[in-house]
């Protein structure tokens, strides 16, 4: 079984070679076949050539400008992915390292299933280290686009998952949402696409100081939900694929 995982990096140059280190020496420890891609948003701060720089095997890094969002970024990486099962998790291995082996694990289980969404609603300190503010943006952010989109997931916007077999391929060739809410549209591919989603639980282990600005992501939020909307009802005048 070939690992691939897939990173988006948009101006990291502060932490990207600790973490390009970091995955290089747990994929070498825990999977015998692996890759590790790095996909560059346009960054102007050099974080692709930092990686670069570091010579890892099995490492090897995509670039692009102008920066485009990260759902590009994503959707790029697992559609040069070459593992049996792909996973994007994020420049600051934010759900640390064991994740992979934890989600790999999964989806090769008997249990396991197409789509793998890590969910930090079904971890008991899934949520600790949050401020209340950002816990409650969070959390009322997911319930919303559930709602728009008829989906019952606890954590749609977990920035970890991982997705085995031709299911890679097929959702992530039919995106086309480059900014915040593309981990909604791919859950919605692949239920629109007869794709099993199960859930792992999750929690915070990197924090990073909040970027949430309450009334502008909110008003961020309406427009992301507004978008999913056209697309559930483009989804379901669709008749092509499985479902």
């Amino acid at each position: 079984m070939k690992m691939t995982v897939c990173v988006p990096m948009y101006n990291e140059s502060a932490i990207i070679a600790g973490t390009a280190r970091t995955l290089y020496e747990y994929m070498a420890e825990n999977f015998e076949d692996y890759e590790i891609i790095f996909v560059d948003d346009g960054s102007l701060d050099g974080s692709a050539r930092t990686v670069e720089e570091l010579a890892l095997p099995n490492v090897r890094v995509i670039s692009y400008s102008p920066n485009r969002g990260k759902g590009c970024a994503v959707r790029t990486g697992m559609m040069e992915a070459a593992g049996d099962i792909a996973m994007f998790v994020d420049a600051d291995l934010a759900y640390g390292t064991d994740v992979i082996r934890e989600a790999a694990d999964m989806l090769e289980a008997d249990r396991g299933g197409d789509v793998l969404i890590g969910s930090r609603a079904i971890h008991p300190e899934g949520y600790e280290g949050y401020t209340a503010i950002r816990k409650l943006a969070s959390k009322t952010y997911i319930k919303v686009l559930n709602i728009a989109g008829g989906l019952k997931q606890s954590d749609s916007q977990c920035g970890c998952k991982a997705f085995r077999g031709k299911a890679i391929k097929e959702i992530f060739s039919r995106m086309g949402t480059d900014g915040f809410a593309f981990d909604f549209e791919a859950l919605l591919w692949a239920k629109k696409l007869g794709y099993k989603i199960i859930e792992m639980p999750v929690k915070i282990i990197n924090h990073r100081e909040s970027t949430v600005h309450v009334a502008k992501d909110s008003l961020s939020m309406v427009k992301d939900v507004l978008k999913i909307k056209r697309l559930v009802k483009k989804l379901d005048t669709d008749r092509g694929g499985r479902a």
